[in-house]
């Protein structure tokens, strides 16, 4: 006898339940009025590129992360038989959305008005090792404006982030930083051919101390002098917590040079602009160890934390990109964008008991079925009631009462709606709330009004 296998799913993926997929819709809903309020549109991509298009964009690190899809078939077979093991992939599943976005925008520019202005809702995976809050496959929610280089897109991005959260109910800062002032960084501290290493570095600054951060540059032959030069920087940005005093600061230390005075630039225009503006409930933060490893960044960067005591790490993030479509043969094509954490602020708004009740609940209304002539006499009703926007059922078989019941408690549904032989002489109904344990008998004309009161 074969060995009974036991179901599971892979290492760092999961299976939702309905009110698990019915909360995460909460999320995904929210987000999308927001992107559609601001004139993004909805594209879809496929789960898989070509690995072509993938490799190269992520840094050294991120390179490893991608799930490369074996060969099939004859292919397969040939590259093996040739101990070629370049063949062996040809295809991966998507690491994120903005690359495969920028493949998307060159490979259908002649249909699309610029600036273009995208949002999109799709898994993503990475073959990273599973822990708490961090899986192989999750969601990402990306909205990107790409064809304008023009500074106020930053401004409506910080809007865009403060809305979302203030629909959700989650205070939040968004730390903001300029990838030209890590440029002008990696120059100040004499290491300006090292400028990708060190924004990896500074990129760990929120999961390590700025001591252990020095010595993996010293193991990666930063002199002496510029990691004084650096940790003196780094420690200054950390003790300033006003924006402005911070940009006076970095203003000094940039003095002379032309990308640390652009980013500088840069970031004053969009803390005027949203000064002016104004925010609902979000604190916009100047944070010059904010460095996204990502390489593709090159202007301004984005990373939104929760301002409380909640470690649960960044919920969304993004920044300016120049010319990543210039890989795939459209140069100069700028763009900025967003990417919102889905999980991360479902662990949030669960720690909360944050989602709204009547946004995430299922069937409002169960009939029980005492037969088949009270079922069709249901079945009636049910037309009119779901046409009110009542989500109700009928229990599809007659079961005994207990059975019934306990079904309306698992499924925590509010109303159940019971109709025998005097209830259908009486054209009425007995409406039980499961919540009170209260019943009383409704005309059937009077339900629909009746449920919407409650």
């Amino acid at each position: 006898m074969s060995k009974q296998y036991k179901p599971s799913t892979p290492k760092g993926t999961r299976d939702f339940l309905p009110t698990v997929v019915q909360r995460r819709n909460y999320i995904f809903d929210t987000i999308k009025t927001v992107f559609e309020h601001y004139g993004y549109q909805p594209i879809e991509t496929p789960a898989m590129e070509n690995l072509e298009t993938l490799t190269g964009k992520y840094g050294e690190e991120g390179d490893r992360l991608i799930f490369k899809i074996l060969a099939r078939g004859e292919k397969l077979n040939k590259a093996l038989a040739d101990f070629n093991q370049t063949n062996l992939t040809e295809e991966a599943l998507r690491y994120d959305l903005t690359v495969p976005f920028a493949r998307f925008v060159v490979q259908h520019q002649n249909d699309l008005a610029f600036p273009f202005r995208r949002y999109q809702i799709q898994p993503v995976w990475r073959a990273d090792r599973p822990q708490k809050g961090r899986y192989r496959e999750f969601f990402q929610c990306d909205a990107d404006v790409i064809g304008t280089d023009s500074l106020r897109c930053e401004v409506e991005i910080v809007q865009m982030l403060d809305n979302v959260f203030t629909k959700l109910g989650l205070p939040v800062e968004i730390k903001i930083n300029n990838r030209k002032l890590l440029t002008a960084l990696a120059a100040y501290v004499g290491e300006a051919d090292k400028l990708i290493p060190l924004t990896i570095a500074i990129d760990k600054l929120d999961k390590m101390p700025l001591d252990k951060v020095l010595a993996d540059l010293d193991n990666q032959g930063f002199s002496a002098e510029a990691q004084t030069k650096l940790k003196t920087v780094l420690e200054a940005a950390r003790d300033l917590t006003d924006s402005a005093a911070l940009m006076d600061k970095m203003e000094q230390v940039f003095a002379g040079n032309a990308d640390g005075e652009k980013g500088l630039e840069e970031l004053r225009y969009v803390f005027s602009k949203v000064k002016t503006l104004g925010l609902e409930t979000s604190k916009l933060r100047f944070d010059m160890s904010l460095a996204r490893g990502l390489n593709y960044y090159t202007g301004a960067i984005f990373e939104v934390v929760p301002r409380t005591d909640e470690q649960v790490g960044s919920i969304s993030g993004g920044g300016r990109y120049d010319d990543l479509t210039g890989v795939f043969g459209m140069p100069g094509m700028s763009g900025v964008g967003i990417s919102f954490g889905a999980d991360r602020i479902y662990d949030m708004l669960e720690a909360r008991d944050g989602f709204p009740k009547n946004e995430t609940a299922g069937t409002e209304l169960l009939f029980v079925n005492f037969g088949e002539t009270e079922a069709d006499f249901c079945h009636e009703l049910l037309g009119s009631i779901r046409k009110a926007g009542i989500r109700a059922e009928l229990y599809p078989d007659a079961s005994k009462m207990k059975k019934q019941m306990k079904y309306a408690n698992d499924k925590q549904i509010k109303f159940v709606a019971m109709v025998g032989e005097d209830e259908m002489a009486a054209d009425s109904v007995t409406l039980k709330n499961m919540e009170s344990g209260e019943q009383e008998l409704i005309g059937k004309n009077e339900l629909i009004s009746k449920l919407k009161m409650l």
